[in-house]
């Protein structure tokens, strides 16, 4: 069994008062970069990076704004993924998100983990 795979999946459990936040999405981005398929799985404080505005709060310098860098991964093909319960939890819904996130269980993280995809936990 080959362990080459092309697939990258990235959790992402920190949210707008994490620098961890920005961290990831650059990761992810150069995984993009790098000619990987790149999915993230949003949970917990996570979901309010994709809350319409919440992106703005958060900027590590010298990495881009939050916002350019979400924008930037959706533009090149990223896939956003969030988890139902933690949307539910704060009171979002599917319109309170950024377009394209889509709202879905861990299965299909798990589906591209099956299939190969590296992890990342940030």
């Amino acid at each position: 069994m080959s362990n080459i795979t092309d697939k990258l999946v990235v959790l992402v459990t920190k949210g707008i008062d994490s620098e961890l936040s920005s961290v990831a999405f650059t990761i992810a981005n150069g995984g993009l970069t790098a000619g990987l398929k790149v999915s993230i799985f949003l949970t917990s404080t996570g979901i309010d990076l994709v809350r319409r505005g919440g992106q703005a709060m958060t900027h590590v310098a010298p990495l881009e704004g939050l916002g350019a860098l979400i924008a930037d991964f959706q533009q090149r093909g990223g896939t956003i993924w969030a988890c139902p319960p933690c949307v539910k939890s704060r009171g979002y819904a599917q319109e309170d998100l950024l377009e394209g996130v889509i709202i879905t269980g861990a299965s299909a993280m798990h589906a591209e983990i099956k299939s190969g995809a590296a992890t990342l936990s940030f």
